[in-house]
């Protein structure tokens, strides 16, 4: 009598494996750099996207509105040097007018920063999110208070536990 054997295969369920690109980190930043946000997509963070908008947008945004006011400085600074005295800055110093069109020109600059790093972290975040990817990351994580009391000093201890379970 011949006995019948099978060979049972079960597939994992859990967690289904995705096979990993190696390039798809570099195509992803080269995405997010000809377009920002477009590596975002490519790794489907889709809510990332108004995150880099917004920082660009405003930086953008802040940049304008010094430069308006740089050029409304420097133009009452100059009608003041040749003789007008009707500008829209009355009661302001001339030196006041220096120093404000000197601080509206550093603001510009800190504008033009601020959106070519939201730019950079743009790419950069496209690469970095890319390369996660490979890595299982499981929803099993845990935040919990800690309470303690110190019995040297006779003073409670405040602290934060986090708890990350391996599979």
């Amino acid at each position: 009598m011949k006995k019948d054997e099978r060979v049972i295969v079960v597939n994992d369920s859990l967690l289904p494996q995705e096979e990993y690109n190696p390039l798809a980190p570099a195509k992803a930043a080269f995405y997010s750099a000809v377009v920002p946000g477009l590596g975002q997509v490519y790794n489907k963070r889709y809510w990332k996207i108004p995150i880099i908008y917004a920082g660009m947008a405003a930086g953008v945004y802040f940049y304008k509105q010094q430069d308006d006011d740089y050029t409304r400085f420097r133009d009452a600074y100059k009608r003041r040097l040749a003789g007008y005295t009707d500008d829209e800055f009355q009661g302001v110093s001339t030196d006041r007018l220096i120093n404000a069109q000197k601080t509206a020109q550093k603001n510009k600059s800190y504008s033009v920063i601020v959106t070519v790093v939201f730019y950079l972290l743009n790419v950069v975040d496209a690469n970095v999110d890319a390369h996660l990817r490979q890595y299982e990351v499981s929803e099993d994580l845990s935040l919990q208070p800690n309470f303690d009391y110190n019995q040297f000093n006779a003073a409670p201890q405040y602290g934060m536990s986090l708890t990350y379970r391996f599979k």
